[in-house]
């Protein structure tokens, strides 16, 4: 598509306000031309050019700038050490995913990833084999069980899993107002790369909405549920870091996950089973529980490059410190 500057048929006027507009865009991107860290000049030029663009494409108005603005200072005004709302925000605008494909290895034999969320936590306590993630959370008992194993079938010793879930009223431990630790743990597979832990059947859930987020969805016509799911992240030295969910098969947000976070790979039976059952650890149980098999493949670290100022910068905590 021509653009008024360019089309000789466009009125003076459309041109003049083009080559206006194209003039901002050109001071705002050369400013960037001296930065010492070709990635950051490369980042931001780009980011410059988009975010432009997108101002000329919808026309914005002052009025829907200066809402914008207020939106993301709400976001800013509930993020805490407890709820990050840009991090939601990133999510469902699939941002997120965006993200993960683009750096996702292109390796069709390892397991695929998905969205981090908002709610990991470092320093999750350690169990060992056959314990109980849940630790208090509330919900129907369930097994997990599976190998983790690098694209040669090879298993990984020692790879380290972090699990982290929501009981069954959609709630994460962080999201308790009573500080305690609950729904999650981590874990190191056997030599054999073996695992299994208790958690309890992933149940949908409701990303929080009361804020500038759910504000988004609902104007959009958008509901704001998750499907059921597990998180695991799986580190072992040598591998790349995996990131994904073990997602409930037959769930109803399946298809309308709010953070488009569902991949058909990912999504395994939770089978019923009867109290009677014998269960992998003789755990009395006084109802029924579930049981899944979730098998992981890692793919080997790719080489890194050097580490740009970027990438330096964030580690650094009095970087851009008031």
């Amino acid at each position: 598509m021509s653009t008024p500057e360019l089309d000789p048929n466009a009125p003076a006027a459309a041109r003049e306000q083009a080559q206006r507009e194209e003039h901002v865009t050109r001071q705002v991107v050369d400013s960037f031309e001296n930065a010492p860290s070709a990635r950051y000049r490369e980042v931001m030029q780009s980011l410059v050019r988009h975010a432009h663009a997108f101002v000329r494409d919808v026309r914005l108005t002052e009025a829907e700038w200066e809402q914008a603005v207020a939106f993301l200072t709400r976001c800013g005004h509930l993020t805490d050490e407890r709820r990050q709302e840009f991090i939601l925000l990133s999510d469902v605008l699939g941002l997120s995913m965006l993200t993960i494909a683009v750096n996702e290895p292109v390796d069709p034999a390892a397991t695929e990833a998905t969205v981090l969320g908002p709610f990991f936590v470092e320093g999750a306590p350690e169990i060992g084999y056959g314990g109980d993630v849940a630790s208090g959370a509330s919900g129907q008992p369930c097994w997990v069980q599976g190998t983790v194993r690098s694209t040669d079938g090879a298993p990984v010793p020692t790879a380290r899993l972090d699990v982290w879930e929501a009981d069954d009223q959609g709630f994460y431990d962080v999201q308790r107002p009573d500080g305690r630790t609950a729904g999650r743990a981590h874990l190191f597979t056997d030599d054999e790369g073996r695992y299994g832990f208790w958690a309890v059947t992933p149940t949908p859930y409701p990303i929080p909405h009361d804020g500038p987020v759910g504000d988004l969805l609902a104007a959009a016509g958008r509901g704001p549920m998750r499907a059921a799911h597990l998180h695991v992240m799986v580190t072992a030295p040598g591998f790349h870091r995996l990131v994904t969910h073990v997602f409930v098969r037959g769930d109803a947000y399946q298809h309308s996950d709010a953070v488009f976070g569902v991949k058909e790979s990912l999504v395994v039976d939770f089978e019923e089973q009867a109290a009677a059952v014998p269960n992998p650890t003789g755990r009395e149980l006084d109802g029924t529980w579930t049981r899944a098999a979730f098998d992981v493949v890692l793919s080997p670290e790719a080489p890194q490059p050097p580490r740009g100022d970027v990438e330096r910068a964030s580690e650094d905590p009095d970087v851009n410190r008031p």
